[in-house]
């Protein structure tokens, strides 16, 4: 007999502070519940509060405190969610009055992060964020603490208790960071030789759920992890791709970018962030079908500036035109995303169009070679045959005349060595 694990009721908690122009209340809390859904909460209830700014005790003010925890008593939730990040005090004193365990954004993130991290990198990244944001919060023992191992915002790699001893928690986060130092040297090695076998890095980005993974498997027949939620992929993936032109690209699928996405995360996952830092593209997918779509541009752009990565050159893939209402939606997004193309990762829809916009965009890259081999240097050759495009050969006793389209990076070699 299958036992299915019993849902936890989640309350969720939005507070208007009035400081984000282009994000209101009401879609906040829609994109929280979805992250709540997301890690397996039944939302039972929503409460929106207004305040000018947070107070320190309590975030949300003591009476809206009062009122949550008299809710709380009537619905009987297992978790009270906030859309922001409280401090240790905020916390402590909101679960003194609400008597129910409370978690925040950061936890709810790390939660989802926690279940869908695979790979041995992911795990890392995630136990660390989690550790880095326990331990400037272990002054007291409060619900959260005292539950750990158990429900939304408590879960962790293996599911292992985490200690609440400060020097043993930091012993742990230096072997941690110590463990991704050496992946971040594996994935720099990786790098290199893709360099040296000139191979283009394309990076895939975008908000959350924008159908990165989709458009991955479309593109090169893979099949990657694709589902309709947030965050349904965590660990980064890369797939192998030949042009029409014979130039060799790689394509890396990364995390999904959110709205108000924690400073300590990005840190955190630095290691898998690094490939949109080290691509020579990118590729924006957007969904154009989100309402907030404009709003996810914004949030997208924000953290390729945190990463250092705004200044590459960027492929916008307009996406999910199948479910649209009105083809003629797509046009005000020409003008909103500058290189933009219109496809449907799903239907298979703009994907030569996208290919051949990406093969202009690396035609920048490409330079064409009139040169003689001699025939002790005829690895070269057959170099220029694999990552090239060759135009003409003319063979002859002590070598050939070739006319090729090569990288840039290729020609230096090839000039060098001849």
């Amino acid at each position: 007999m299958v036992i299915v694990a019993k849902k936890e009721k989640a309350m969720l908690i939005a507070v208007d502070l009035r400081g984000d122009a282009n994000w209101h209340v009401e879609d906040a809390i829609e994109e929280l519940r979805e992250l709540a859904e997301s890690s397996g909460a039944e939302v039972i209830d929503e409460v929106i509060c207004k305040r000018e700014k947070p107070t320190p005790a309590y975030f949300i003010g003591k009476g809206k405190a009062d009122e949550i925890g008299l809710r709380c008593a009537s619905q009987k939730p297992d978790v009270v969610i906030f859309n922001d990040d409280l401090s240790f005090v905020q916390h402590r004193n909101l679960e003194d009055i609400i008597d129910v365990k409370i978690i925040d954004r950061t936890q709810l993130i790390l939660d989802i992060f926690a279940q869908r991290a695979k790979s041995l990198e992911g795990k890392v990244q995630v136990e660390l964020a989690q550790l880095l944001y326990l331990l400037p919060r272990l002054m007291g023992k409060g619900i959260m603490l005292s539950r750990l191992g158990g429900g939304i915002g408590t879960r962790g790699p293996g599911e292992q208790k985490l200690e609440t001893d400060r020097r043993r928690i930091r012993k742990r986060v230096a072997k941690l960071r110590r463990d991704l130092d050496s992946i971040t040297k594996h994935r720099a090695t990786i790098r290199k030789t893709r360099q040296e076998h000139d191979v283009t890095t394309v990076a895939l980005v975008g908000y959350t759920n924008a159908g990165k993974s989709t458009l991955l498997n479309t593109l090169t027949d893979s099949n990657a992890y694709a589902k309709d939620q947030l965050f349904s992929t965590l660990d980064p993936l890369s797939k192998r791709y030949v042009m029409p032109n014979n130039q060799k690209v790689v394509f890396v699928d990364t995390v999904g970018f959110l709205h108000k996405l924690p400073h300590h995360l990005i840190e955190a996952f630095k290691a898998t962030l690094e490939e949109v830092v080290r691509a020579d593209i990118l590729i924006h997918v957007l969904d154009i079908s989100h309402p907030r779509a404009k709003e996810h541009i914004n949030d997208v752009y924000e953290v390729l500036r945190e990463l250092g990565a705004y200044d590459k050159p960027i492929i916008t893939a307009l996406n999910k035109t199948d479910l649209l209402e009105s083809p003629f939606l797509v046009d005000r997004f020409f003008n909103i995303a500058e290189n933009s193309i219109a496809i449907s990762a799903l239907n298979g829809v703009g994907m030569k169009d996208l290919i051949e916009k990406l093969n202009s965009q690396l035609s920048g890259l490409i330079q064409k070679i009139d040169v003689f081999i001699p025939s002790n240097k005829m690895g070269l050759v057959s170099r220029i045959y694999e990552e090239g495009n060759v135009l003409n050969a003319d063979y002859c006793s002590d070598g050939v005349y070739i006319s090729a389209e090569v990288s840039k990076r290729l020609k230096n070699i090839i000039e060098k060595e001849v």
